[in-house]
């Protein structure tokens, strides 16, 4: 049993500057440092995601190499059923934003239950409702954004 644990030991392995590599020689040319304790993981990746140029507002988007192509109408069939699904998210953000502002009353709810003896519970709920209105409007914008960056809706 002990003569198979060397068979999981592994290879020394060199740091060349963001590189990674195994091979002795090479490190050597190349003056990398060798990695002290621990296991090193690698994930290979490739360095076109790394220098992509990042496409400005209503540049295509283009699919990974290999990703299955999707035909015409059957895009247009998805991207109609994104934004009726979107549309549908910011009419339900819209009614609960209405709800929270007639509730909130522009900053002076009414108070509830034991808050007349205790102000400074009621100025935590007013404190509460006012960040979940925030929260809601970013919800609101985010949805708006999503529903801009769909292709126009062809009728």
């Amino acid at each position: 049993m002990m003569a198979v644990a060397p068979a999981f030991a592994q290879e020394r392995v060199w740091r060349c500057g963001n590189e990674y590599t195994n091979n002795a020689t090479d490190a050597q040319k190349r003056g990398c440092k060798i990695m002290e304790g621990g296991n090193v993981t690698v994930v290979q990746g490739s360095a076109r995601a790394a220098t992509a140029p990042s496409g400005g507002g209503g540049a295509a988007v283009k699919a990974p190499p290999g990703s299955p192509r999707v035909e015409g109408v059957d895009q247009r069939a998805r991207d109609g059923e994104a934004r009726s699904v979107l549309q549908s998210e910011l009419k339900k953000a819209e009614a609960r934003q209405a709800e929270l502002l007639k509730d909130y009353n522009n900053g002076e709810p009414e108070k509830q239950g034991s808050e007349g003896r205790n102000y400074q519970k009621y100025l935590d709920r007013v404190a509460e409702m006012k960040a979940e209105i925030a929260r809601n409007e970013s919800d609101i914008a985010g949805i708006r954004r999503e529903i801009g960056r769909l292709p126009a809706a062809s009728q």
